[in-house]
């Protein structure tokens, strides 16, 4: 990888989505949205590889089937991972309580409550990946949603097997914008309320669009990991994790950071000796001549530069790992036994987190996306109520909203406890 000093670090803050590319998915969408199925089918024929006349939305029978049709260890497979992420995503859910609290004469709160249609979208590239099948639809399933629909374009076989362990009501068999403008229009299937889940800049653009129609979880770019790493790591496996990331994408972002120049030679010999065995090595020598490392002057140094980018995986290949604190990152990954290929499968939390930065605003993918904050305000006594209606008056009136003030003025009480009435 090219080695760059740390005041030559690009500026890790990007747009999820170029102009033309967002142009031309708007095409997509308002073609979906005006011209219904038959429009949407024919963009499923011409993009996603959808034969004339097959199904556009599989149900729960044909995602059951797929399930018995594929072999039985890759069914248990599926099931202990999604066994894993539902614990997680359950103990997620449990952090997250109901709450009440006492105000001048009744109380307030919060529940949460789930959205009633969820749609999450796999990508179906160049390999298929019921994993983001299961990092999407479980969450939506522990949260409570009543309808899940996967989208996910030419879906293989362990793809729908995916989505019937994890809970899907039904697969939308196409991709891109058009997938998500028929799950935010209801073309081809109900019309969701959030649609989440990773997807190559059309299904990025499209959610930036069709987002405030329904929500969405986040604008997520390529794929980007950093390492940092002392002396005393091995050179051999930052290399196997660099390139577990460098082959998502050409555009993908492998980064290492370290005081040790010996360790940055070490690492660059070993990716090429890894990459000439590595069987998506075209895709990974592309994101490598992407990527870049970095000789600091010691961990803190290499802790603030991770911090400027705020990558999307972050692992700490150090003696002390608990020593370090960084600041900002989609999931950090603690010491080197802790394989960011681990989170991205098998360990649980889940593997849709924010790139480009944005995880200095944002977190990864959770139950919470699923979930609406419903606060609630209740009065018991209007004589004990009084210095909170008394307030509400008086700020309105400041405010020069003299409804407002005449409302709360109506709940002002005498001392027999009858209503002054409006002014």
């Amino acid at each position: 990888m090219r080695r760059l000093a740390p005041d030559q670090l690009p500026d890790a803050r990007r747009d999820a989505v170029d102009p033309q590319t967002l142009s031309a998915a708007a095409g997509y969408i308002d073609s979906v949205r005006s011209g219904g199925e038959p429009a949407l089918r024919a963009l499923a024929e011409r993009f996603d590889d959808l034969a004339p006349g097959a199904p556009l939305l599989l149900g729960k029978a044909e995602l059951a089937a797929a399930a018995a049709s594929v072999p039985p260890a890759t069914l248990a497979l599926l099931e202990r991972c999604a066994a894993r992420i539902r614990a997680f995503a359950q103990a997620q859910r449990d952090a997250l309580p109901d709450l009440e609290v006492p105000v001048p004469g009744g109380a307030a709160g919060h529940r949460w409550e789930p959205v009633e249609r969820a749609g999450c979208y796999a990508p179906g590239g160049r390999f298929p990946l019921p994993s983001t099948v299961l990092m999407t639809v479980v969450p939506a399933r522990v949260a409570g949603v009543a309808e899940v629909v996967v989208s996910s374009p030419r879906p293989a076989p362990v793809t729908l097997a995916a989505a019937h362990v994890a809970g899907a009501d039904g697969l939308l068999v196409c991709g891109g914008a058009q997938a998500v403008a028929a799950l935010a229009f209801g073309v081809g299937c109900p019309a969701v309320d959030v649609i989440v889940g990773p997807g190559n800049r059309w299904v990025t653009a499209a959610k930036q669009l069709v987002v405030g129609r329904v929500g969405i979880d986040m604008l997520a770019g390529p794929s980007e990991l950093l390492v940092i790493a002392d002396a005393m790591a091995d050179p051999a496996r930052i290399a196997a994790d660099l390139l577990a990331q460098a082959e998502h994408d050409p555009d993908a972002l492998p980064v290492l950071v370290s005081p040790s120049a010996e360790l940055l030679d070490a690492v660059d010999a070993e990716l090429d000796r890894q990459l000439a065995t590595l069987s998506t090595h075209e895709t990974a020598r592309a994101a490598l001549a992407n990527g870049f490392s970095v000789q600091c002057r010691d961990l803190d140094e290499a802790v603030s530069i991770s911090d400027q980018l705020a990558p999307e995986h972050l692992e700490l290949h150090v003696q002390s790992p608990e020593a370090l604190r960084p600041a900002h990152y989609g999931a950090v990954f603690v010491g080197a036994e802790a394989a960011e290929v681990l989170g991205d499968y098998a360990a649980g939390p889940n593997h849709v987190l924010p790139t480009g930065s944005g995880a200095r605003f944002g977190g990864g993918l959770s139950v919470a996306d699923f979930l609406r904050m419903r606060t609630w305000l209740r009065i018991d006594s209007a004589e004990q109520a009084q210095p909170v209606v008394q307030d509400a008056v008086a700020l309105a009136r400041l405010e020069g909203l003299e409804g407002h003030a005449r409302s709360a003025e109506a709940r002002l009480t005498q001392g027999d406890g009858t209503s002054d009435g409006p002014s």
